[in-house]
């Protein structure tokens, strides 16, 4: 086994990506922002935008994944973060401080904070049984951390620095403006006996009289110099605390820092899952195979249409789609708002989920892993480019098309719907060529019903309306033939504008 060093990566990492049209084009950066809301301070968005092109790096993630979802490992996990947690508020604190000698208490009660998470997590993982590589590496990992040198000095010097300061025993005298501090002589505490007497006037509910001291880190100055006086009566003990956190600034182990901030990703998109889940939507671990370029899910969802959905208690309408063989593009047509662009965003989810090592919202799936993953969406126009609308996406899609390779995946929406419809439709036909020659997978959301028939390598999936209400979408989408006219008539019967209607219409 390789020695461990990340829970993200067996041995290769990806380099991270800007692509700010594809996240914004299949709505990437709404579901990065469900999925890290309250995580803010691990700054996780770069790995969202860093996919993996080597499947066992994929199956690594899958096999962490695994692990974690089973209570009796992610508990154990779970409160090694919240222990993290409560550490770097300790260093926050500390930083926010005025008073030397309380910044290094605090210093210390954090390095304490991280010693006992450190031990407490490396005993509970011994005791776990742990199919991952990743998870079995940490093990290993924190088992020899717990016995090396470093780890056991540190120990040993913040428990020695913890007894030294508990010994303190000191006492104040206030006179008027005069504060006396001291050593305790080993001054007797009658609190017990003084509520004692007191006890037998008591009557009923009473008021309490006592003064409460605000919560507040920051001390003030008359605190600071009773401090001070403290560490004049006792030297040694501070001495040694001032000699402590000079000599463990650095206390932190590199491996360790880093996998509290990477196995947030598995735990934050996990718990994204929980919550979609609850609404009866399924998860898979896609199929991966070497040897396929196939694209096929079974009850497939937008994930992020599903989070908005769920949280208003909406159902969730799922599709199913496949290219295999040498099926290469699904070109979409259909009434609309019928849910096209929805099918299509989640058409680009899928695969570029699957390329972050992470289960895929579907039933099932099996997909390859994209080299790159395009989107060619409407844009309005920018009178920066001094370009018009259609100008301007014939440009972008040639960019495309000059990048893309057969292990590409495309997702096209309403692309040249700015044009007539000849201009489309011998538009459409040459970029579709141009796909079906780079070999590339895609899918092409259309008004022009004629592209779906183009070529035998390209599947026509049509938005369906209720049987009983053909003016009414259902958003499912199936795979047959184009037939905008078959709606068109609906419509017009719904409305009675169909020519029987108005003949009966003027008739009267």
């Amino acid at each position: 086994m390789r020695p461990f060093r990340s829970i993200l990566f067996a041995a290769r990492e990806a380099g991270e990506r800007s692509e700010p049209d594809l996240f914004r084009d299949l709505n990437l950066d709404h579901i990065v922002d469900a999925v890290l809301a309250g995580r803010e301070e691990y700054d996780l968005s770069p790995v969202f935008r860093s996919p993996l092109t080597d499947r066992a790096e994929v199956r690594y993630r899958h096999d962490v994944m695994r692990d974690l979802r089973r209570d009796s490992v992610r508990e154990p996990v779970e409160e090694f973060a919240e222990r993290m947690r409560l550490m770097r508020k300790q260093l926050a604190v500390r930083e926010k401080l005025h008073y030397e000698k309380q910044r290094q208490r605090w210093f210390l009660d954090a390095v304490g904070t991280y010693c006992d998470a450190v031990a407490a997590f490396g005993g509970q993982l011994a005791d776990l049984e742990l199919r991952s590589a990743g998870l079995r590496g940490l093990r290993e990992f924190l088992a020899e951390y717990l016995g090396s040198a470093p780890y056991r000095g540190l120990v040993a010097d913040t428990r020695r620095c913890r007894e030294e300061l508990a010994k303190i025993k000191y006492r104040v005298h206030i006179r008027g403006p005069r504060v006396d501090v001291s050593r305790s002589r080993g001054d007797a505490d009658y609190t017990g006996e003084v509520e004692k007497v007191f006890a037998r006037f008591k009557q009923g509910a009473v008021r309490d009289y006592r003064v409460r001291f605000p919560e507040d880190e920051q001390m003030d100055h008359v605190q600071a110099q009773v401090l001070d006086c403290v560490a004049k009566l006792f030297p040694e003990a501070f001495g040694l605390l001032h000699d402590y956190c000079a000599a463990h600034r650095g206390y932190l182990e590199a491996t360790i820092a880093r996998y509290d901030r990477e196995v947030q990703f598995y735990l934050a998109y996990a718990q994204h899952m929980r919550r979609i889940g609850a609404a009866g939507l399924e998860f898979c671990y896609p199929e991966l195979p070497a040897d396929s370029r196939d694209l096929a899910a079974e009850d497939a969802f937008d994930l992020a249409l599903a989070g908005k959905l769920v949280a208003e208690k909406v159902p969730v309408v799922r599709n199913s789609f496949r290219l295999t063989g040498e099926e290469r593009v699904i070109v979409v047509s259909g009434p609309n708002n019928g849910g096209k662009t929805t099918f299509a965003r989640m058409f680009g989810q899928l695969p570029y989920l699957a390329s972050l090592g992470l289960p895929v919202p579907a039933a099932s799936a099996r997909l390859f892993l994209p080299d790159r993953v395009y989107s060619h969406f409407e844009r309005e126009e920018h009178l920066a480019t001094l370009r018009g609308k259609l100008d301007d996406e014939l440009v972008r899609i040639r960019e495309i098309l000059t990048e893309a390779t057969a292990d590409s995946v495309l997702v096209m929406n309403e692309s040249f719907s700015s044009t007539t419809l000849h201009d489309a439709r011998f538009i459409g036909a040459k970029v579709l060529e141009a796909i079906l020659r780079l070999r590339s997978r895609a899918v092409y959301v259309t008004f022009v019903d004629e592209l779906s028939a183009l070529d035998a390598a390209i599947v026509s999936m049509v938005g369906a309306v209720a049987a009983d209400d053909p003016a009414r979408r259902t958003y499912e989408l199936a795979r047959r033939p184009a037939d905008g006219l078959a709606y068109a008539e609906a419509v017009a019967a719904a409305y009675r504008l169909t020519c029987d209607s108005l003949r009966r219409r003027i008739a009267r």
